[in-house]
């Protein structure tokens, strides 16, 4: 039987990182909000990312590792862990990676972005937004004028800092806003060590602003226009393999036991914590108008 009528040869080369020789480029999809602290949250965490990170970088035939982001932000601390997971990889295989910005790459997607060595973004893909922003609500008067009384006891003079059911006090203000500040200082120094001379003096680079590709190369954040596929085949030839690697969704018997599925044959459920995550990432998503 020749080689080209095996049935087996025929699957093991239409299995990731198998087939014939050629410069292989693994992409790693990043799309979604960052975070997964709370209930029903799903997004980008390292927890979730870590062994996909590691299967892109582990074939011996690879000519980069390319990222595929589509996010407009989220968690600061699972961004980073994302973004250090990446960056110790390519040190020590010695990889070059290539960023792709696709809808969004903004704020914790922007820290995502310069993992890469590389950074290219679509023509209307929006970039940048290098702040820190801490939002909630304030209570004070409704519960006044629905009759309720808030009772709060705590062992610390801090404990209840900006309670939304109290007016605000400016002395935690004040506390929240150093911590804001020390996060975005530590936002600037990570951009500042990963884009080095190529960033431009404008001054709202790092003021919380966002933009589109063309702009955002003027600035310096991004390297140039381009979509994935079209550039990889450009850099490294047409006979390139591009195997994207993502999360594993879960099976579907997962998914029903895991409460996707409502299985009690009394309808669906709502869960209040599933509609304010919604709420919440939904909004981060309209800020850049998607």
């Amino acid at each position: 039987m020749s080689e080209i009528s095996n049935p087996l040869m025929k699957i093991w080369r239409a299995l990731p990182f198998t087939g014939e020789a050629g410069p292989l480029v693994s992409v790693i999809e990043l799309n979604g909000v960052i975070g997964d602290a709370g209930p029903g949250r799903k997004g980008l965490s390292l927890k979730r990312l870590e062994k996909s990170i590691e299967a892109a970088f582990k074939p011996g035939s690879l000519v980069a590792v390319a990222l595929a982001i589509n996010s407009p932000g989220g968690s600061p601390v699972q961004s980073r862990l994302i973004f250090s997971a990446i960056r110790r990889l390519a040190k020590e295989k010695k990889v070059p990676v290539l960023a792709f910005i696709e809808d969004v790459g903004a704020s914790g997607g922007y820290i995502l972005a310069i993992a890469g060595d590389e950074i290219y973004a679509d023509e209307s893909s929006i970039v940048g937004s290098i702040g820190v922003i801490a939002g909630g609500f304030g209570f004070t008067e409704a519960i006044a004028k629905l009759g309720i009384e808030r009772r709060v006891h705590t062992a610390g003079e801090n404990k209840s800092t900006l309670d939304p059911f109290k007016p605000e006090d400016p002395e935690e203000v004040a506390r929240l806003e150093g911590i804001l500040s020390d996060l975005h200082r530590q936002f600037i120094d990570l951009v500042k060590s990963r884009r080095t001379d190529k960033l431009s003096d404008h001054p709202d680079i790092f003021s919380g602003a966002f933009w589109a590709a063309p702009q955002a190369k003027e600035l310096g954040l991004i390297d140039g226009t381009a979509q994935f596929a079209d550039f990889l085949r450009a850099r490294y030839g047409k006979d390139v393999k591009i195997k994207r690697v993502s999360p594993e969704s879960g099976s579907l018997l997962k998914k029903l036991l895991g409460g996707e599925a409502n299985m009690t044959g009394l309808g669906p459920s709502v869960d209040p914590d599933a509609v304010l995550d919604a709420i919440e990432r939904r909004s981060l998503w309209a800020r850049f108008g998607l």
